[in-house]
């Protein structure tokens, strides 16, 4: 049995599961499935017998399976998502006896099959959690082994068993250091009224800088998109650039002169913002959500609670020092480091079940208590 290369017990057999809406990692956007490619692949380095249970089209060192050919938003055919996700959990069913754990990336839909598993399951859950009925599923499934991306993230799940917060991590060289910036702010990610682009259009105009947008729009933002924002975009400050891929954001986001993050939503995470981070960009975000545990307040960015913060931030931002942006990302926000604290919290389930308690946790949620960060 290998020994991984942070010399720190044997070798794990980890099965990764992975929704099928988009390749691992995405063309384009898709923020659970780049996590998830990071770190499968970050598992692998370190020396771990890794599986994920992915669509066809995805590229890995790991061993892949594949209940369908390609990522189910690039097929023209419309293929139903929850047949495909219930013809995926059937696999991972068929061959969990054979991994140590069970890492399981698709919200809710493995719940009731994990209660049935031989093997030890954990799941992240990767998105907001405020909505209502989310509470009774969880209250109906509160042995599960949950992971949240932040600790804000689990604040309205209380009663779940949580096992541990992880953060986000990225390879060290996904994106280069850019130590001299434009004269320009970046603003990336969705066209939708929780990620406020509107409050980013307003600080460009009121600071006099450059605006580059690079956002797709969804389907179910158009309206939104067409009636709100459109008529906002009409400003020499002003450049919309569309959906970009992961080529491209290296020196978009690296050649700004910050990034704006101005949400208005309980954000899980933010990828957004530690590869701004990678860059050496600063990030100038609201306090909503995650963002005052991923940013560092007057280090790597500013965190702000309304406009006219907001506006006096941009002015100032300039000043701070982009090689302490890229050193604090390297130190918190690694695929590396993200992939150990991951091993942490499978050789606790493994370590449980090894010694004959539950790794699906108790009444109380209490059967594993939660690592620390």
């Amino acid at each position: 049995m290998r020994t991984p290369s942070n010399g720190e017990g044997p070798a794990m057999k980890i099965a990764q599961v992975a929704p099928l809406f988009e390749s691992v990692p995405p063309k384009a956007y898709g923020g659970t499935e780049r996590v998830v490619s990071y770190l499968t692949e970050a598992l692998v380095d370190l020396g771990h017998d890794v599986t994920l249970f992915a669509s066809g089209d995805s590229l890995t060192r790991a061993r892949l399976v594949a209940p369908v050919a390609r990522s189910l938003r690039t097929d023209p055919a419309g293929p139903d998502w929850l047949m495909w996700h219930t013809v995926l959990l059937d696999q991972v069913s068929a061959q969990a006896q054979g991994f140590d754990v069970v890492h399981f990336h698709v919200d809710f839909l493995h719940y009731p099959l994990v209660r049935h598993c031989p093997t030890p399951c954990i799941t992240t859950l990767h998105g907001r959690l405020d909505l209502p009925d989310l509470a009774p599923l969880h209250r109906h499934f509160r042995e599960q082994a949950l992971v949240s991306i932040s600790n804000h993230q689990r604040l309205p799940l209380p009663f779940s068993r949580w096992i541990a917060t992880v953060h986000h991590g990225l390879p060290t060289d996904l994106y280069r250091f850019h130590p001299e910036a434009e004269d320009y702010f970046a603003f990336v990610g969705r066209i939708s009224p929780e990620k406020r682009v509107d409050r980013a259009i307003e600080i460009a105009k009121a600071t006099g800088t450059r605006l580059r947008i690079a956002a797709k729009v969804d389907r179910a933002d158009q309206a939104y998109f067409e009636r709100d924002i459109r008529p906002l975009l009409d400003h020499p400050l002003i450049e919309f650039v569309g959906e970009i891929g992961e080529a491209q954001k290296n020196d978009f986001i690296g050649r700004a002169r910050a990034l704006l993050f101005p949400i208005d939503w309980p954000e899980p995470f933010g990828l957004v913002m530690i590869e701004a981070m990678a860059c050496g960009t600063p990030v100038l975000a609201y306090r909503c959500g995650s963002v005052p545990e991923v940013l560092e307040q007057g280090v790597t960015g500013f965190i702000v609670d309304d406009q006219a913060q907001a506006i006096d931030a941009a002015r100032r931002i300039g000043m701070l020092d982009r090689a302490a942006c890229r050193q604090v990302f390297e130190r918190r926000f690694s695929a590396r480091r993200m992939a150990e604290q991951y091993v942490e919290v499978y050789e606790a389930l493994s370590s449980a079940r090894a010694a004959g308690g539950a790794t699906t946790g108790t009444e109380d949620g209490q059967a594993i208590e939660p690592l620390p960060l």
